[in-house]
């Protein structure tokens, strides 16, 4: 095939073109980014220099120039909420509300950040109002979701049970919002009403410990130990890291059936088949009662053979003050004690997995981020300073 030199003529030509397109490009992008406003990219200085402050006002200013900017709205009323400036937040959603020229979708996203808006500023008629209108759109999910989290705040758990039912969260939530019922029910003298709520628990979730422990506390309020004790002890097969909350309740019921003697080698069972600080702080404490210091003493360093912790040192060092045969060797024991027991008294606490949220007092629901049985029934700064 012979080469065409008029073919040669059409390079130019089809560079000439694609020059033209990239111009028109290039002016398109450079007129957009004129047009908008210089206070645009001062706020978005302002934000990658973490300046939120700064950014808002210079984004206030935008608003102000172009009312049109619907994103930049959504997003300034979310900067006003993460910053607890919540009334600007719900007087910035409001206003988008009100808009004639809104869309469907963009008037369902205003809906549910001024629901969020109520929720984070405490005011929970107006959240839960703002939701419950989109309880019927595509937002349906998100919204009831929400509308728990209301619920939970009021302690309006046969709604938190209604609402739980809808969005198939966790079943251990659901089993906790029965627990809270019985918890009620007992506080009111209402003990066959807290049986039926607990019951209901363990059909939701059967390794619901609390539903055991609370039970067990039923029975014990009616002098029925040994039906009592058959709660606590299922709790091992639930889950046997939480024993250690019930260590003090067995104790305490096996002594009350005369029967201390067989309560204690339980315990001491339990201490050895799933090491616990509060679990050993419980055997230690009825062994010296049942046995006195030498018992406790050789308990406790057998046990701190095994599991060494700051705990079982500080026990070892009260047994060995109630042993002591002088005055002066009580006092140096004390005085190593008192400077342990510092330590374990200021990190005996327990952590949220969740979130970290520290506590001395455990705690089925977490008070900083809301989560259910996030609290491992562990002090676990304690074994942070195991040696």
């Amino acid at each position: 095939m012979e080469f065409e030199y008029w073919w040669l003529l059409g390079f130019p030509l089809f560079f000439g073109l694609g020059w033209m397109a990239a111009r028109i490009d290039i002016k398109q992008i450079v007129s957009e980014s004129r047009a908008l406003p210089r206070s645009y990219f001062k706020g978005l200085n302002f934000l990658l220099n973490e300046q939120p402050d700064k950014a808002i006002e210079a984004f206030i200013e935008v608003v102000k120039v172009d009312p049109e900017t619907l994103d930049l709205h959504f997003a300034l009323g979310s900067l006003f909420r993460r910053r607890g400036e919540y009334d600007r937040a719900i007087r910035m959603h409001q206003n988008l509300l009100e808009r004639a020229d809104l869309g469907a979708d963009q008037k369902l996203q205003a809906q549910m950040e001024l629901g969020q808006d109520y929720l984070k500023a405490g005011i929970l008629d107006r959240a839960e109002e703002a939701f419950s209108r989109l309880e019927k759109t595509n937002q349906t999910v998100v919204a009831r979701r929400f509308l728990l989290q209301i619920y939970e705040q009021e302690k309006d758990w046969p709604r938190a049970i209604e609402m739980t039912k809808l969005v198939e969260t966790d079943p251990r939530a659901l089993a906790q919002y029965y627990c809270e019922l019985a918890a009620s029910e007992t506080a009111s003298s209402r003990p066959d009403a807290a049986r039926r709520y607990l019951s209901q628990a363990l059909d939701e979730n059967r390794k619901c410990v609390r539903a055991s422990l609370q039970l067990g506390d039923l029975d014990k309020n009616e002098a029925r130990l040994d039906e009592a004790i058959e709660h606590w002890k299922r709790i091992e097969s639930q889950d046997p890291a939480y024993l250690a909350l019930v260590a003090q309740r067995l104790g305490e019921a096996y002594r009350g059936a005369g029967r201390a003697e067989d309560g204690l080698r339980m315990l001491a069972g339990y201490l050895e088949r799933y090491p616990s600080l509060d679990l050993l702080d419980t055997v230690f404490q009825q062994t010296l009662e049942a046995k006195g210091a030498d018992a406790a003493y050789a308990m406790v360093r057998d046990e701190l053979r095994r599991n060494p912790t700051l705990l079982g040192l500080d026990r070892l060092l009260e047994a060995q003050i109630i042993a002591a045969s002088s005055p002066d060797k009580r006092r140096d024991l004390e005085l190593v004690r008192n400077l342990v027991h510092g330590h374990t008294r200021r990190l005996a606490r327990y952590r949220c997995e969740s979130c970290g949220f520290k506590a001395r007092a455990f705690h089925w629901h977490c008070p900083a981020c809301g989560g259910w049985e996030t609290y491992p029934p562990r002090r676990t700064e304690e074994f942070d300073l195991t040696p």
